[in-house]
């Protein structure tokens, strides 16, 4: 089975929300304490998605935030060295600054983030930095649920979501569950469900679902057949190493497997599934395909260092594939 997307759009996808810097451990198997040296990389969720949907070769704009300074200035020229389209980062002129995103590794198991998410400026998106035009030139327009963690972004999103629906462009919402953005799971769940309920894509972690239902434990059946009820036609469960889920509104159900490697890390997993995931289905692909197309560039970033830098070409997604046919 195929997803249908608004063929007549100049750009496949345009992503709204966080771009930020990644500082990776260059030292190993120790604690961050004892850690002194960092790597730097363009980080974030949907800055993520972006570059590696472009890597993969499809147009791609974003939407987002960034400080006027050096870190701003990186960002927006890594994302336009990749093939991202930059016309729409908005220059922040309040002195807001970019989200850092310390990490340990302290082996494959054993990896934790510690973030700087104070007055971020990706944060700072306003309703009227949307660009009505820009936005509706897109087959599809990717969310991610940080974005909704406070205002005036969170408006800002949502102002898009109603863009999106007037223009026929395909809505995906990638959870993207950040705790130390939140101030509640009660907030959360309020946001999550008004965003998931308007979308057309929904893809997240089994964990993020239940912050989205708040509640622990929570079933795949049940969430799809709630959220079935609103606009959702796709929601993509993923279960880690147990591999992922695929639900569509006529009922079918896919199932696609998780692909050994040897991990380095455990962070960026998420980014990369959902850039690979969607550029099958842009593509045309099916969506047993899709569900390979992620779980194999997953599998790929977590055995290497960065999370924006490692994501895969589709040579390297089709060898990992064939290999573990």
């Amino acid at each position: 089975m195929k997803y249908a997307f608004n063929e007549t759009k100049k750009y496949d996808a345009i992503a709204v929300g966080r771009a930020c810097i990644d500082l990776n451990a260059v030292e190993y198997n120790r604690p961050m304490e004892d850690t002194m040296t960092f790597s730097k990389y363009v980080g974030g969720s949907p800055a993520n998605i972006a570059i590696g949907m472009s890597k993969l070769g499809l147009n791609v704009g974003f939407i987002g935030k960034i400080p006027d300074d050096q870190h701003g200035r990186f960002i927006t020229n890594y994302m336009k060295n990749v093939g991202v389209d930059t016309s729409e980062m908005i220059v922040d002129t309040e002195g807001h600054k970019t989200g850092l995103a310390f990490t340990e590794i302290k082996s494959p198991e054993e990896c934790s983030i510690l973030m700087y998410r104070d007055q971020v400026a990706d944060l700072y998106l306003q309703p009227d930095e949307i660009n009505e035009a820009y936005l509706k030139e897109t087959k599809a327009l990717v969310i991610s649920g940080t974005a909704l963690a406070q205002s005036p972004s969170r408006e800002a999103i949502l102002k898009a979501v109603q863009l999106a629906h007037k223009h026929d462009v395909t809505i995906v919402f990638e959870l993207d569950y950040r705790p130390y953005t939140w101030k509640s799971t009660e907030e959360t769940a309020v946001y999550y469900r008004l965003v998931a309920e308007q979308a057309n894509i929904v893809i997240g972690t089994r964990d993020e679902f239940d912050m989205l239902e708040n509640q622990v434990g929570g079933e795949n059946d049940a969430t799809v057949a709630a959220l079935f009820v609103h606009t959702p036609d796709l929601i993509v469960i993923k279960h880690g190493v147990e591999g992922s889920y695929a639900y569509t509104k006529s009922g079918e159900v896919f199932r696609g497997k998780a692909y050994m490697t040897k991990v380095l890390k455990t962070f960026g997993a998420g980014d990369s599934y959902a850039s690979a995931f969607l550029y099958a289905l842009l593509k045309g692909e099916t969506i047993e395909t899709a569900l390979k197309f992620g779980s194999a560039s997953a599998s790929i970033v977590v055995s290497k260092h960065s999370s924006s830098e490692a994501m895969p070409t589709v040579a390297e997604i089709e060898n990992l594939i064939a290999a573990q046919v």
